[in-house]
């Protein structure tokens, strides 16, 4: 069976609002990192070579924040592919704490488009079979 792709990260100081805890959009730039991770370190496709030509925008975005996060505490992110298309990807996230309760879960999906060489426009493109084949490792 296939399993998630797996970060850690530490809460700091810059991700807490007045009340000590991750503020809602920190979290979303923490989804984004992971995504971006996920990218480079299985997919080999880094976003600093890919946003030359390409892009991965969301395209929809699904979010429940189930616990508050502190400074100081460390997540575990995962993220894990839900559905495989043509040129899209449904995926599914979850941020645990440290006493394993989940803070945050939920679905994302990115579209695999070409950008037009006068960078006015976009256009979705398919998958090629090399990239569906790395992405399908994910799929749990």
């Amino acid at each position: 069976m296939n399993q998630p792709f797996i970060k850690q990260e530490k809460i700091r100081f810059k991700h807490i609002d007045y009340a000590g805890i991750v503020f809602y959009p920190r979290f979303l730039e923490m989804l984004n990192d992971i995504v971006e991770d996920w990218f480079e370190e299985a997919l080999d496709r880094p976003f600093s070579k890919m946003h030359e030509s390409n892009g991965i925008p969301t395209v929809d975005l699904k979010v429940q924040f189930k616990n508050a996060a502190r400074i100081g505490e460390v997540l575990t992110k995962k993220l894990w592919v839900a559905e495989l298309k043509s040129s899209s990807i449904v995926c599914r996230f979850q941020f645990t704490n440290q006493d394993d309760k989940t803070v945050l879960e939920g679905e994302v999906t990115l579209v695999n488009v070409k950008i037009q060489e006068d960078r006015q426009s976009i256009k979705a493109e398919p998958f090629n079979e090399n990239m569906k084949e790395k992405i399908s490792k994910y799929i749990v």
